[in-house]
């Protein structure tokens, strides 16, 4: 039986108040002498040092997952079918990150044989993206910052102090600023969806090395409200702020494929971006969207909500029910 949660009332009018907070923070810009925040030097930075806010925790006051520990799906029994997970499939390896436990810690840091890899989640955006943990062939490990770029989670990595924008891949502060991690194809679904199309798949286990009562959502509510707890940079009009969208780059462009449009189609169907042919393809019931090449192999993107991706991506595309068509 799960924790019961804060009441929806209280939830909201917490949320509230932080938000006012941090618009407060956001007027109130950082001295040119004193461009830091919890301890990274921001100099420099490719975005807006005003525009960097406090989450509240400090330096990993979100504490990262460094050692994963993983259990076969039959021993997931903390999992509910319709709680989501982000799922990773790397050469005969299939693993699933549940989101009851990156919304308390964000980052894993994990391997699959000799490759790492980290799996970022930013409850705030809805976010889950997984990166290839590698620059020109260095290792890096991540920690969660406590700092925020238009709502999207900060990371860091532990060998060089940099900053990592989540949304954006790139380091934007510290001796790798403008070096770009490589996104990885990840599935956001929901855990009977995976657990079909994976049987064989591993299960990171509640034994994080923390203790978190992973069976309460510390953001209850936060998806249904229309209220954001940080200010962004763009706002857009035309679909509620949570609505979830897949979000895609191709070769400079990016177009945004909301949910609610998502189910008005057959669930499979062609589009174009740009020079691009893709295939997307939506499961309702899971509240999966994933994107194929023409070797239909699924490529990398990101399910988030409507607002953090046009907050990054201001000059998005949107797919609309009436453009799709059916694959051949």
């Amino acid at each position: 039986m799960r924790e019961p949660s804060p009441p929806a009332s209280h939830a909201r009018m917490l949320r509230r108040l932080l938000g006012c907070l941090a618009i407060v923070a956001a007027l109130i810009p950082l001295p040119a002498t004193a461009q830091e925040m919890n301890g990274f030097d921001l100099k420099g930075s490719l975005i807006p040092v005003e525009q960097i806010l406090s989450g509240g925790p400090d330096k990993d006051g979100i504490p990262s997952i460094d050692k994963p520990d993983f259990v076969s799906a039959g021993f997931a029994a903390f999992l509910r079918n319709e709680d989501q997970v982000l799922g990773l499939v790397r050469g005969a390896t299939a693993r699933a990150y549940p989101l009851p436990i990156l919304n308390w810690h964000e980052v894993v840091n994990d391997r699959f044989g000799k490759d790492p890899v980290v799996i970022t989640f930013c409850p705030l955006c809805g976010t889950g993206v997984a990166f290839d943990a590698r620059i020109a062939g260095r290792e890096l490990s991540f920690g969660v910052s406590g700092l925020l770029y238009n709502s999207d989670v900060l990371l860091y990595d532990r060998q060089t102090n940099s900053l990592w924008s989540q949304l954006l891949g790139q380091a934007i502060s510290g001796p790798l600023k403008g070096q770009r991690l490589t996104m990885l194809p990840l599935t956001h679904t929901s855990w009977a969806d995976w657990r079909k199309a994976q049987p064989a798949t591993q299960v990171l286990s509640t034994n994080t090395g923390t203790a978190r009562p992973y069976l309460r959502n510390p953001y209850e509510g936060y998806e249904k409200d229309e209220d954001l707890m940080f200010p962004v940079q763009f706002r857009a009009a035309g679909f509620h702020p949570k609505e979830r969208v897949l979000g895609i780059k191709v070769g400079g462009r990016s177009k945004a494929y909301p949910f609610v449009e998502l189910g008005k189609t057959a669930g499979e169907f062609r589009d174009r971006i740009g020079d691009a042919t893709l295939t997307i393809r939506f499961d309702r019931k899971a509240g999966r969207a994933t994107a194929h090449g023409a070797d239909g192999k699924q490529i990398a993107a990101v399910v988030g909500y409507w607002f953090a991706w046009y907050a990054f991506n201001p000059a998005t595309e949107v797919f609309r029910a009436g453009e799709a068509s059916r694959p051949r």
